[in-house]
């Protein structure tokens, strides 16, 4: 007995100490969960992707049915080496990666990496981070969905065909370092096309004609002999104002009514983009940064560590019924059962799977104010938009009496439109521009004759179409069916990146080198940088994910015609002669102007006289400091290799003295070594000494 009672209780012990290992994609969201979990789950985080195509070489068999070949990304050694370690001590894997195709793509490579069934219940899925929905995911693991990870996978395979065969083209043609997006280049396109139009316009003359009654009162010039007013130049404005001074301005018609506005749907990634750019002024870039912050988790004083809102990246405004019934009894005890909505938003596009909800906050009972000291400021203005919007969008309608006014006088017609707020219903929440839906208009009687305190006369001219804002040009994009909108900041981001485009005052400008490079891409590949078509690729890509078509067909129909157009731009496209920008200096072997040139690692001084002389030397930029050692110039150089800027003596080889971090010119209180100045946000001075521990704060 003694014996059985031992081995009942080791049996125990070995039960306890098993561990279920979740694997997630991000560091921050590991340590909130596994708090969640407890001491039988491990959770850690992949980093994102393991595995993906080689970044040395084109990484597609083409002539084998497009078969990827994938390796592990160079620098996640140490990452695969944990999670393989860790999988193999525990009893059970879960793969629990972002709800979207990239994470059911990551979850999908790291069964491959972990020799499992992607057809066994291994994969979890949350919408967001909080204790009860983590916990209740787990008990409900499904299989890897293969249609996402087919749909992942296509769209990477055909980016890549494009950008790893369409670049080096640009390389010989127009410059080295140039890429070529399947998107991208579409939504470059946009830009160049509109500011196309912007120079081709030729602004008319009009004049704005109204007549100001006072205290606000204004109506304007609507029809002239029952037809649309229109008038082109002064001296028709000046015939009509001699004109209306002869005759009464009298009421003819008074239209009386009621007007409701429903709320704007709860947030979609788009649409957050848009708002964000426009209330915040946030870049979408740093929009999607904030959000994902959210959407991991905060750590909240007095509450612990919390994911405040839903997963950031979906098309859907769908809301969950325990939210709708949470949203509601909020409003109803905050503001009153009167302000309690009951509205039904519908999806653009209604074919694609609604895997997802609308952002939302996970607590509505969160309010902003009450972690606003939890917060970042960026977060705290970030989460009151996703909280206000959400709240808003369950509450009742704004309702508005509204009055339509028609005055003559003679043959020319004025019309005024009023509206008064009388009940402001989610409008309490969602405050949009002051005042903009509210148009007082006195009480008036048909038949009155009017007192004019002015006539308004004001000349004018048709403006051209305005440059896109990024909100302008997400919103573009999703209408055209370009991308997704979880790539909508990347796209942004390397368009700026890669000098294609250039922000100027909130919009978004093409350079001389993103017209070159639409230029190139038009004539030779029109498909690719086609709105119409883009949009039609981005319907087969969801017809992947769907299950209704075949991955492989998709990319070999798309193949076959971008082949051909390749091999006709190698043969047929002229290179593209970038502007001489000539220097002050002289080539010293051929007494030549030396040109600015850019290459590889930034720009250089060539020889003009090349090929005939190939003279080639850095641009030299000091950084005001002196070498402590020779008393010469420091200067920003290149490593050969890499091409990363370090500081070195410009007496080299003679000096050999150099920097990593830029001299401020000062020297070390502690060491006398001189003091640097590091890099990246924490940039801080210190002393160039390694061994020296000196630190400026």
């Amino acid at each position: 007995m003694a014996g059985t009672a031992k081995t009942t209780k080791t049996a125990k012990k070995t039960k306890n100490t098993s561990k279920t290992l979740l694997i997630v994609e991000s560091p921050s969201k590991a340590k909130i969960i596994g708090k969640y979990l407890g001491s039988r789950y491990k959770v850690i985080a992949s980093v994102g992707h393991v595995r993906d195509l080689p970044k040395s070489r084109l990484g597609i068999d083409v002539a084998n049915n497009f078969e990827p070949e994938y390796i592990n990304i160079r620098g996640k050694g140490d990452v695969i080496k944990e999670i393989k370690k860790e999988a193999k001590a525990a009893n059970k894997v879960l793969l629990a990666t972002d709800p979207d195709r990239e994470g059911e793509a990551i979850s999908w490579h790291l069964a491959h990496l972990l020799d499992m069934d992607p057809d066994s219940k291994c994969r979890v899925m949350f919408n967001e981070i909080n204790k009860d929905t983590v916990k209740e995911a787990i008990k409900e693991p499904r299989a890897i969905d293969e249609a996402l990870v087919d749909a992942q996978q296509a769209r990477r395979i055909l980016d890549r065909l494009v950008g790893y065969q369409i670049s080096p083209l640009l390389w010989k043609k127009v410059s080295w370092g140039l890429s070529a997006g399947r998107v991208q280049s579409a939504a470059l396109k946009l830009i160049c096309d509109r500011e196309r139009e912007i120079q081709a316009f030729i602004p008319e003359e009009y004049w704005y004609i109204a007549a100001d009654f006072g205290d606000g009162f204004v109506a304007d010039l609507s029809k002239i002999d029952g037809k649309k007013a229109h008038v082109s130049n002064k001296d028709e404005a000046d015939a009509i104002e001699a004109e209306l001074g002869k005759g009464d301005y009298t009421v003819t018609s008074i239209k009386e009514g009621k007007r409701k506005t429903k709320p704007y749907a709860p947030f979609t990634t788009s649409s957050l983009q848009q708002d964000a750019s426009i209330k915040l002024g946030f870049q979408t870039g740093k929009t999607m940064q904030i959000a994902q912050q959210l959407y991991e988790g905060i750590n909240l004083k007095g509450i612990g560590a919390r994911g405040l809102v839903t997963y950031i990246r979906t098309d859907s405004v769908r809301v969950s019924d325990q939210a709708i019934a949470q949203g509601a009894a909020f409003i109803r005890e905050k503001y009153g059962e009167e302000y309690v909505g009951n509205n039904r938003f519908v999806n653009k596009n209604k074919a694609m799977q609604d895997a997802h909800e609308a952002i939302r906050p996970s607590d509505v009972n969160l309010e902003p104010e009450l972690i606003k000291d939890s917060l970042t400021a960026d977060q705290y203005k970030l989460y009151d938009l996703i909280w206000k919007r959400f709240v808003a969008s369950r509450m009742a309608a704004a309702e508005y009496d509204t009055m339509q006014v028609l005055i003559n006088n003679g043959r020319y017609e004025f019309k005024a439109n009023g509206a008064r707020m009388t009940f402001d219903g989610w409008r309490k929440v969602y405050k949009a521009t002051q005042n903009s839906d509210e148009v007082n208009i006195p009480k008036l009687t048909e038949g009155e004759v009017l007192d004019l305190e002015k006539l308004i006369k004001e000349q004018k001219f048709t403006q051209p179409p305005a440059r896109y804002t990024e909100a302008g040009l997400v919103k573009e994009m999703e209408e055209k069916n370009i991308g997704r909108p979880s790539t909508y900041a990347s796209i942004i981001t390397v368009l700026v990146s890669r000098k294609y485009i250039k922000r100027v005052k909130k919009t978004l400008e093409p350079t001389k080198l993103g017209f070159d490079v639409t230029n190139i891409l038009s004539e030779y590949f029109s498909d690719i940088v086609d709105v119409k078509f883009t949009g039609e690729m981005e319907d087969q890509l969801d017809g992947i994910e769907l299950g209704d078509k075949d991955w492989k067909k998709v990319i070999s129909n798309f193949y076959k015609g971008f082949s051909e157009e390749l091999k006709v731009a190698e043969e047929e496209a002229e290179r593209i002669e970038k502007e001489v920008v000539l220097s002050d200096e002289v080539c010293e072997i051929c007494g030549r102007p030396m040109a600015i040139k850019e290459g590889r690692f930034g720009k250089f001084l060539a020889c003009t006289g090349y090929p005939e002389c190939e003279n080639t030397k850095p641009i030299i930029k000091s950084t005001g400091v002196k070498c402590p050692k020779c008393g010469k110039d420091i200067i920003e150089k290149r490593a050969r290799r890499s091409g990363k800027v370090f500081y070195g003596c410009s007496g080299y080889p003679e000096c050999d003295v150099s920097y990593w971090d830029m001299p401020v010119g000062r020297m070390c209180p502690d060491c006398g070594s001189m003091l640097v100045k590091s890099k990246g946000r924490s940039a801080s001075i210190k002393c160039s000494n390694p061994e020296c521990k000196y630190k400026e704060k």
